[in-house]
Order: structure tokens, then sequence, then C-alpha cells
């Protein structure tokens, strides 16, 4: 899939951060259904959940359109990758940011570059003074990214089964 004429939100060197469109409902389902991809994020969907899933991240987008879901895709290939989000915590107004990639592209450094560009993004974009990002205790890859980016760890919370959640914050910089 070319990325010509959809909506971009911000690119990093290696990548494009793109709004959902009706075509990405394969690669939509291909993170979402896959429980590998999303063990520390969620349950995984069956191909109505995730068909649903993107129509109301679409939906979120045009209401919201600083904040939300959004694909991720290779400059180099074109080729969809991951997905990126900024969204808020649940029952909170604080925001957070998030991402998953497909399998294929582990190990090439593509969440700390996306994660460090999103920040950037976020600040630019908005008044906020601070963002915050959620991780299970057992995904250390995602918590060395996220220190690796500038985070520091702020608390922790425990979810319903009791999954330990840690919460790291990104302070906006004083002048």
């Amino acid at each position: 899939m070319t990325t010509t004429g959809f909506n971009i939100v911000f690119e990093t060197e290696r990548l494009i951060v793109r709004r959902y469109h009706a075509e990405d409902k394969e690669n939509f389902f291909l993170m979402n259904g896959d429980e590998e991809i999303v063990r520390y994020i969620r349950q995984a969907k069956s191909r109505e959940e995730s068909d649903l899933f993107l129509l109301q991240v679409m939906e979120y987008a045009e209401e919201h359109p600083l904040f939300g879901r959004w694909a991720v895709n290779e400059k180099e290939s074109g080729d969809f990758v991951g997905t990126f989000a900024v969204i808020p915590v649940n029952g909170t107004d604080n925001l957070q940011l998030g991402y998953s990639f497909i399998k294929t592209v582990w190990g090439k450094g593509y969440a700390t570059e996306l994660t460090k560009a999103g920040v950037d993004y976020f600040f630019q974009k908005t008044r906020h003074h601070e963002i915050y990002a959620l991780t299970e205790s057992e995904n250390i890859p995602s918590q060395k990214v996220l220190l690796k980016s500038g985070f520091i760890q702020s608390g922790h919370i425990s979810k319903d089964g009791g999954k330990e959640i840690l919460e790291f914050i990104y302070k906006r910089a004083e002048p």
C-alpha cells in the first residue's frame, strides 16, 4: 500500500505516521488479531471486533484530529509496520502514547524512533505539560524504549486480573 493521498500526522527518519482508512482493515486485523503482538495491550480481537474497532478509531480521528490511533508505514518500502497512539488514559484527563509493531520489524529500533518523534509531535501540537505511557511490569522491552526516550517511571497501577501496570511520564522541558 502506498501512503500517497493519506493524511500524514508526522514523520520520522524511517517512518510515516498517518491516519487509518478503511483500506487498512487487513493490516489492522493482523495487528489486533495477533495474541503475541497485543499480549501487553489487550485481548486479541476477532475479525469482526477488529473491523468495528477500526471504524471507532477512524471516527475518533475525525472528532479529535490531534489525537488517536494511527497507522505506521516504512518510508522506504511503503509497507505497513505498526500503529502509534496518543489517547486518553482510561478514567483520567491524562494523555498517553503507545505503539505496537508487526513481528517482522521487531528489533529494528522503530519503537524508540517513533516514541521520540511522538513526544516531539505531542509537545509541538498541544499545550500539555506531560504525557504518560503505561506498560505491564513484564514488558521489559517497552520499558527500555520509554527510558531511552526520556520517560521516567512515576508509579504502579493494579488492573483487574492482578496485572501490575507501570506508569511512565515525560514532562515538557521548561523554556
